[in-house]
């Protein structure tokens, strides 16, 4: 009997509260590293699109990095420069999506809303950045020209075979002009 009074006054083991994960810090960890996929996505495929691509004769004094292109037919060159905008494009609309999902989130806490929110900002600066760049090499002469931003580095394409060096000059001031980012980060490709 006295093992059976002792059971009943032993204290009943209170639940353990279910632990909630740590979602504060998680969030903006996949939030930036989607951004930074997306953008390195848009990198690569400027790269990969850009065909063989050889340096400039290292006599050559330049600021940034300037690759010559290779002699593909004015047709597939348009079809490039158009593919690599529409691409450029649905990358950047895939992360305004992603972001926009964080934003519209009902249980995102408030800090990973912000940070959501500047990125989008980001982004819609290095998308007018990249526009202006692209219309004023075009207002340069060059028929063709993609511009990519990725942080504190450009990527520019443009049509030709080679370029002299007051183009490199001028595309690298635009760059400069527009985005703040020094010569040393830009790279000119020509197609």
């Amino acid at each position: 009997m006295q093992n059976q009074l002792e059971m009943k006054q032993m204290p009943i083991a209170e639940p353990v509260e279910s632990r909630k994960p740590v979602k504060s810090m998680r969030r903006p960890i996949v939030i930036a590293c989607a951004v930074l996929l997306i953008a390195a996505a848009v990198v690569l495929n400027v790269v990969l699109f850009a065909g063989q691509e050889t340096p400039v004769d290292p006599s050559t004094p330049s600021d940034g990095d300037v690759i010559e292109g290779d002699d593909t037919p004015v047709s597939e060159q348009d079809g490039y420069f158009s593919a690599t905008q529409v691409s450029r494009q649905r990358a950047r609309d895939e992360a305004l999506e992603v972001l926009q999902g964080v934003v519209d989130n009902e249980s995102a806490d408030e800090a990973t809303k912000t940070q959501a929110l500047l990125e989008i900002a980001e982004l819609a600066k290095a998308m007018e950045a990249e526009a202006n760049i692209e219309t004023l090499i075009l207002a340069k002469g060059f028929e063709q020209c993609v511009a990519v931003i990725n942080g504190d580095t450009c990527s520019v394409v443009v049509n030709g075979t080679e370029l002299q060096e007051n183009q490199i000059s001028q595309i690298n001031e635009i760059v400069y002009e527009q985005t703040g980012i020094k010569p040393a980060n830009i790279r000119i490709v020509t197609k």
